[in-house]
């Protein structure tokens, strides 16, 4: 049985953008991101080492969004999901990653701008 575990609203200060002053002040992004996975090893073991790890997950998450900046959303979007299907040993069959960036540098009134990219394993 195939299960999703979702990561929802992961606020990571970080220094990414095509300006220079959001190179150098940096701003808030938050991180959605799910993987599924054949949940049934786990499940049955009650073993933890046989799920992805949500708490890894996150820390991995953070780490590879504060790692070398980049202009596009885009870009750090495609990284992450990258992370997520290599994320435990290959476990995960399946990704999806959202990247929100609510203080981008518009001139107009918004709630939010964000980039969704998903994949699946081979």
């Amino acid at each position: 049985m195939r299960h999703k575990i979702s990561i929802t609203g992961l606020r990571v200060f970080a220094h990414h953008g095509v300006f220079d002053f959001e190179r150098q002040n940096g701003q808030d992004f938050f991180i959605d991101a799910s993987v599924w996975i054949d949940g049934d090893s786990a499940v049955f073991a009650d073993d933890l080492s046989k799920t992805a790890h949500y708490g890894d997950l996150a820390k991995g998450l953070v780490e590879q969004t504060k790692a070398e900046p980049v202009d596009l959303l885009e870009t750090l979007a495609q990284r992450l999901l990258d992370y997520c299907l290599n994320f435990s040993g290959g476990i995960v069959q399946k990704a999806k990653v959202t990247v929100h960036k609510p203080s981008a540098p518009m001139p107009f009134e918004f709630a939010d701008v964000s980039v969704t990219v998903k994949a699946k394993r081979g």
